[in-house]
């Protein structure tokens, strides 16, 4: 165990750059690890039991939702419950937040929210998945805590992370000062701290999207993909497409190797795909923390103000010089659209009328 330093260790170190959390945010990280190790588990052994497949059920966004979505999002909605510094849960697979009304959480000041098991359609074919989360304090100081605290702009979360289901397990975390990743070691059941002070490559080379929906894609990202797709030495084009379908391992590989990864508008999403709160803000505080950058194609990601628990949008993150061209061309080429939408909405704001324009 010489020179091992467990997920445990770190977080406790680490206590005293939050002075004003008296420890309540350590144990909130150490519960959200308990309850990955939990999902971790069952993710290595889903062929061998009776929790893959659909439930017959489904979620908020129309998706239907896997057995072992259900099993992820029960398991850390208990852990959550049961650590007593979380007062509300909101996940990607309940209609409404949840909120925690136990003894141990009546005075707890923090706000989760959650994608139990990112890329869950992997599952039946032993491709990684993962688990994203995103930490924030309660805003308001009186009485049951309410959606106004859920949604809470990115700029405002105090920790983010997620954990991959690969090869091995990974939990990666920032608090806002800086990354770190740790391995989970199945002889002694700890996450180990592998990967310190995680930086994203200013640069790369692999880009991440599906391109199955080209056809749908704003001019800007078609004008980027034939970029990506064009040789040229000097700046180590063609670039290499690679696209796993799970946001956290996509993310993952290219915060390791550098790379962008692209989930833009389309025809059938025009709001885009991902959500915000979920996915999108966890995922941008993490990799502007290594150093990268995480947009809409327009605007930072983590300065969107949320209106809707399940807010989708689009999102373009990655190393800073590969997200910097592509949203050149999305301003070039796809700006004028956007700004179409952004007019029309602001006036209906004004005038008082709920719903958007997509």
């Amino acid at each position: 165990m010489a020179g091992i330093k467990t997920l445990g260790q770190f977080i406790i170190e680490k206590q005293l750059d939050f002075p004003y959390a008296k420890g309540e945010l350590s144990r909130l990280l150490r519960d959200i690890g308990i309850a990955s190790k939990i999902v971790n588990r069952e993710v290595n052994k889903a062929g061998l039991v009776d929790i893959l497949g659909d439930a017959g059920s489904v979620n908020i966004q129309g998706e239907e939702q896997k057995k072992l979505d259900m099993y992820a999002n029960e398991q850390f909605i208990s852990a959550l419950t049961s650590g007593g510094e979380c007062c509300i849960v909101a996940t990607e697979e309940e209609d409404e937040f949840v909120p925690i009304d136990s003894p141990v959480s009546k005075n707890a000041k923090y706000i989760v929210c959650i994608d139990p098991l990112d890329g869950s359609s992997n599952i039946d074919v032993n491709v990684a998945v993962g688990t994203i989360f995103s930490i924030y304090r309660r805003k308001s100081v009186d009485g049951d805590a309410t959606l106004a605290d859920v949604l809470q702009k990115g700029t405002d979360q105090v920790a983010a992370g997620y954990v991959i289901y690969g090869s091995s397990t990974m939990l990666v975390y920032t608090t806002g000062k800086g990354v770190n990743g740790f391995t989970l070691d199945p002889s002694i059941g700890e996450f180990c701290l592998s990967h310190p002070n995680m930086k994203i490559p200013d640069d790369g080379i692999i880009y991440s999207i599906n391109e199955g929906n080209y056809v749908h894609f704003p001019d800007g990202v078609k004008k980027y993909l034939k970029y990506a797709q064009v040789e040229d030495l000097a700046t180590k084009r063609p670039y290499t497409s690679r696209y796993i379908g799970s946001m956290v391992a996509d993310i993952h590989r290219n915060l390791i190797k550098g790379g962008i990864y692209i989930y833009p508008t389309t025809a059938a999403s025009p709001n885009g795909k991902l959500r915000l709160l979920y996915e999108c803000n966890p995922m941008a505080f993490i990799i502007e923390q290594a150093g990268g950058v995480a947009s809409d194609g327009f605007n930072r990601i983590l300065d969107i103000v949320p209106t809707e628990l399940h807010q989708r949008t689009s999102v373009f993150i990655g190393s800073p010089k590969m997200v910097k061209m592509a949203e050149d061309m999305m301003a070039e080429f796809s700006a004028e659209s956007n700004q179409f939408k952004v007019d029309a909405n602001e006036k209906l704001a004004e005038l008082g009328v709920v719903g958007s324009i997509d």
